[in-house]
């Protein structure tokens, strides 16, 4: 029945705006924004434990501090009023538990169940949906940048990372040939994220290395970290000197892609490489510390709804111990050789050169490097750092209100 016990809907007429509201089955609320749109149905339950009153929300820290060990999941509305504050409508709802809730008209349109507005909140506001790519679309996907406007305007800052969520890589250029850049850049977004081999690192060809990626030998396709639980999420790669041998080419490959034509062409291989777990590992030291990491995973991760969340390979850093039957072995090296081969024959390949800044996603992409010669002279010199994407999204986010704040 409509609101209260009148029998009909409770409206708001002003010269632009036009609201009424009723209770569905004593349990939802149903709001029309408008004299003839749809309707938004909100449930009741849920609309209770979202009060902003100051007793069941705290504003600055935007958190709910409603006492759920008292909440009644059977509440439902008993009167419905709307009401005009600071040209803005409200719709003001009295509970079964004798509470009295305030919701902004755009709040809950903000918030609305329909289809539609959830799919666009998850899938540009939440964390914007990636599109997969081909190697040979490389050079039509893969943006340009100024490192110098990125650094100072948002809306470029916001370019760039919106450019990173989706493709998973973009390149600055015009960088200064200084060790500070990578993180000045990461500063600009969030902070760097610091792991066993530091916050900065330096990749360059040098005697006793304790890490693969520290040779001028030519560099498998890999992800980075892969042994680490909460992986690095984006590599940040500054050239201040580039080999000015033949080789030292950047290799890189959209494993999400290498993932769909598994899933399509080759389901048995799919599914093993999305099931079996793997122990990848890094044993060494770094500035006088030990370290032993291992973490177990598959090479291709999903979510509960078969999405991809992230791709671990890395040959070299693939432990001998395989814990799985003696059953599982072959057909999981014919599954993963079959991964390797595809991902190689996708590779792009290109050279950055000093000043450039390569970024791309560590857990979507995998990245190599073809084997080059050092001189005396000539030395190449890469100085890396990581982001993770929880502070990318987060700042994106941030971005993004600001810009439509300002629209």
């Amino acid at each position: 029945m409509w609101a209260q016990r009148l029998g009909r809907a409770l409206v708001t007429r002003s010269s632009c705006r036009w609201i009424s509201a009723r209770i569905v089955d004593n349990s939802s609320i149903e709001v029309q924004p408008e004299k003839d749109s749809r309707p938004l149905t909100f449930p009741g339950v849920w609309l209770r434990d979202n009060c902003l009153c100051s007793d069941c929300f705290h504003d600055t820290s935007r958190s709910r501090k409603l006492d759920w060990d008292k909440f009644d999941t059977k509440v439902r509305p008993v009167s419905l009023r709307t009401e005009d504050q600071k040209q803005q409508k409200e719709l003001v709802v009295q509970w079964s538990d004798s509470h009295e809730s305030r919701f902004s008209l755009q709040w809950l349109q903000e918030r609305s169940f329909e289809e539609k507005r959830q799919k666009s909140y998850l899938e540009d506001f939440y964390r914007p949906t990636t599109k997969h790519w081909a190697g040979a679309e490389f050079p039509s996907i893969a943006r340009h940048f100024s490192y110098e406007e990125v650094m100072q305007k948002d809306s470029m800052l916001l370019e760039w990372l919106q450019t990173l969520a989706v493709h998973g890589v973009a390149l600055l250029r015009g960088a200064p040939l200084d060790e500070g850049v990578v993180r000045r850049l990461a500063e600009r977004v969030g902070f760097i994220r610091r792991t066993t081999y530091g916050e900065e690192f330096v990749v360059q060809a040098k005697p006793g290395a304790q890490n693969f990626a520290y040779l001028s030998l030519p560099l498998p396709l890999h992800t980075d970290l892969p042994y680490y639980e909460y992986k690095p999420s984006v590599n940040i790669l500054h050239c201040v000197v580039q080999t000015e041998s033949a080789g030292g080419s950047n290799l890189l490959v959209d494993a999400f892609h290498i993932a769909d034509i598994l899933r399509r062409d080759y389901p048995e291989d799919f599914e093993r490489l999305s099931r079996v777990l793997v122990d990848w590992n890094d044993i060494g030291s770094e500035d006088g510390r030990e370290f032993h990491n291992i973490w177990r995973a598959p090479v291709i991760c999903l979510d509960a709804q078969g999405r991809y969340t992230r791709v671990n390979h890395s040959v070299p850093q693939r432990d001998s111990h395989f814990n799985v039957p003696l059953s599982e072995v072959l057909p999981w090296y014919e599954s993963y050789a079959r991964f390797v081969r595809l991902a190689r024959k996708d590779a792009h390949a290109f050279k950055t050169q000093p000043g450039d800044v390569l970024t791309f996603n560590n857990i979507r992409l995998l990245h190599g490097r073809t084997g080059y010669d050092d001189s005396e002279r000539n030395s190449r010199y890469i100085v890396g750092a990581y982001l993770d994407w929880d502070i990318i999204y987060s700042r994106l986010r941030v971005l993004k209100k600001g810009r439509d704040a300002r629209q």
